[in-house]
């Protein structure tokens, strides 16, 4: 731990002065695996890491990516919204995607249960194939969805970059998942 109130008063209160759902305004200072790091404008500097402001990776993006570089660059400002005080790091936890409308929401609000979509295979997995079917917006296909006849493996029946048509079996707010369904999809080939 960074110790507490008494070591490092200046920014100790300048934490707990933070509200859930504010916004903050800082530049990036470093990129790591597991996030990335902001010097926030109005706050003191950290007395370990290059900034006082953190943002796991979880909450830079909606949309998929790689690495934290394919969506900031250090040197960059970012105004993000403030998550909690983590009292063992001494850091504000931040999320940049807050502050961004979820792109899964406004999708789901124009779709429906049954409804037919066009997509392209983005992903197998042994259980399934994931199709995006909007930009940032993937389904899950499972396995015996696939096809009418059983296969072994996904593979069997699509590949990476196939153009299919699916039916959507069920959207899930919540997680922000969709189930879609080949098999019940009146074009699909036998």
């Amino acid at each position: 731990m960074m110790g507490g109130p008494s070591e490092n008063p200046e920014l100790w209160a300048f934490l707990e002065s933070l509200h859930c759902g504010e916004l903050l305004s800082g530049t990036v200072t470093a990129i790591e695996r597991f996030g990335v790091f902001v010097a926030l404008e109005d706050g003191p500097d950290h007395p370990v890491f290059p900034g006082v402001g953190f943002i796991s990776c979880a909450e830079l993006s909606w949309q998929r990516f790689e690495s934290a570089s394919d969506v900031v660059q250090v040197g960059q400002r970012v105004s993000c919204e403030f998550l909690q005080f983590d009292t063992w790091n001494l850091e504000a936890r931040l999320s940049l995607r807050a502050t961004q409308p979820d792109p899964f929401h406004a999708f789901a609000d124009s779709i429906a249960v049954g409804q037919k979509l066009h997509g392209q295979v983005t992903k197998l997995v042994p259980f399934g194939a994931f199709v995006q079917v909007a930009d940032g917006i993937e389904g899950l296909v499972h396995l015996r969805e696939l096809t009418r006849t059983p296969v072994q493996t996904p593979a069997d029946a699509v590949q990476v970059g196939d153009e299919v048509t699916i039916v959507i079996t069920k959207i899930d707010r919540e997680r922000r998942t969709l189930t879609l369904s080949r098999r019940q999809s009146p074009s699909e080939r036998r």
